[in-house]
C-alpha cells in the first residue's frame, strides 16, 4: 500500500514538474513572441518614419523650386521653367512614395532641376549686363528683353550673308549682329529699333513654342513674316520701307524685312499670341 502511495506520489511530482516546465516554455514562447512583435512593429515605424522624412524632404525640394521659379513669373520666356519635367518628378513621387530610396533619387533630381534654372538665370543676366554698346540695337532689346535678351556684334554672323542679324534655337536670348550695320550709311537708329523688334519676336518664338505653333498658322508658317508683323504691331509708326537722306537731292530706299505688311486680323492673332507667353506659376502633383 505505502509502495502504492509512494509511486502514485512520484507520478504526481513527475506530472507536476511536466507542468511547470511546460507553462514556462509556453511563457517564454509568448515573452518572444511579443517582443518580435514588439520589433516589427518598430521596424514598421522605423520604415514609415523614413518615408514620411522623404516625403518631408521632397516637399522642401518642392518649395526651393517655386521660391527659384516665383521671381520669374510674368518674363516672356516660358521655356525658362520646364514645367513638364517638375510634373514628371512630382508623378514620380508619388509612385515612389512607399520607396525610401527612389525617393532620394526624386529629391535629388529636383534640386538639380532647381539649379539649372537659378544657374541660367544668372547667367543670361549676367551676360545682358556685361554688354555696353551704346547703340539703338541693344537700348532696344535691352528694354524689350527685360536684361535677358544679349546683344553680340560680329564681322561674320551664322546669319548668312544678307541678314542684318538672326536668332538660333541654340542661344535664343543672343541676337547676332552684323557689325557693319553699326555704320551702313543705309541704316538710321529708326530702322535699328525696327530690326531689334523683329528679332526680339525670334527670341519670344523660340522661347515659348507652343503659343507659337498656334498663331503661325495666321502666317502661313512662316516665322520671319510673323517677326515682321510683331514689329508693325508694337513699334508705332514701324514700316518696312524707308527712305534714308544722303544729301539735299538724293536718298537711299530701304527695304527692311520680307516684304509683306501684315493685316489687321494678324496683329490681334500677334497680340494674342504676346498675351499667352511667359512663365506661369503653375501648381504640380495635385
Amino acid at each position: 500500500m505505502l509502495a502504492a502511495l509512494l509511486t502514485v506520489f512520484v507520478a504526481a511530482v513527475g506530472l507536476g514538474f511536466l507542468w511547470l516546465a511546460t507553462q514556462l516554455q509556453e511563457a517564454r514562447t509568448q515573452i518572444d513572441d511579443q517582443r518580435q512583435q514588439i520589433d516589427d512593429q518598430q521596424q514598421r515605424l522605423d520604415e514609415q518614419q523614413e518615408m514620411i522624412d522623404r516625403k518631408e524632404q521632397f516637399g522642401a525640394a518642392m518649395n526651393d523650386l517655386y521660391a527659384t521659379v516665383d521671381p520669374l513669373v510674368g518674363l516672356p520666356y516660358a521655356t525658362i521653367v520646364p514645367w513638364y519635367r517638375v510634373e514628371d518628378l512630382a508623378d514620380r513621387a508619388w509612385i515612389h512614395r512607399r520607396n525610401p530610396a527612389a525617393l532620394d533619387q526624386e529629391v535629388a533630381d529636383l534640386q538639380r532641376l532647381t539649379s539649372e534654372i537659378s544657374a541660367h538665370s544668372a547667367a543670361v543676366t549676367a551676360q545682358a549686363a556685361s554688354n555696353a554698346s551704346g547703340t539703338a540695337w541693344e537700348a532696344t532689346l535691352d528694354s524689350l528683353g527685360r536684361g535677358w535678351v544679349s546683344t553680340v556684334f560680329e564681322d561674320a554672323t551664322p546669319c548668312g550673308a544678307t541678314a542684318l542679324a538672326c536668332v538660333s534655337g541654340a542661344e535664343p536670348f543672343t541676337v547676332h549682329v552684323r557689325a557693319d550695320s553699326r555704320t551702313d550709311p543705309t541704316m538710321t537708329d529708326w530702322i535699328r529699333t525696327g530690326a531689334a523688334y523683329h528679332e526680339y519676336a525670334h527670341v519670344l518664338q523660340f522661347t515659348n513654342p507652343q503659343p507659337t505653333d498656334d498663331a503661325l498658322a495666321s502666317f502661313g508658317g512662316d516665322v520671319e513674316t510673323m517677326a515682321d508683323c510683331y514689329a508693325l504691331t508694337f513699334l508705332d509708326g514701324w514700316s518696312l520701307d524707308h527712305k534714308v537722306a544722303i544729301d539735299a537731292y538724293s536718298y537711299y530706299e530701304v527695304n527692311v524685312g520680307y516684304g509683306y505688311t501684315c493685316d489687321a486680323n494678324q496683329r490681334q492673332v500677334i497680340r494674342d499670341w504676346v498675351g499667352r507667353l511667359g512663365v506661369t506659376h503653375q501648381v504640380v502633383g495635385g
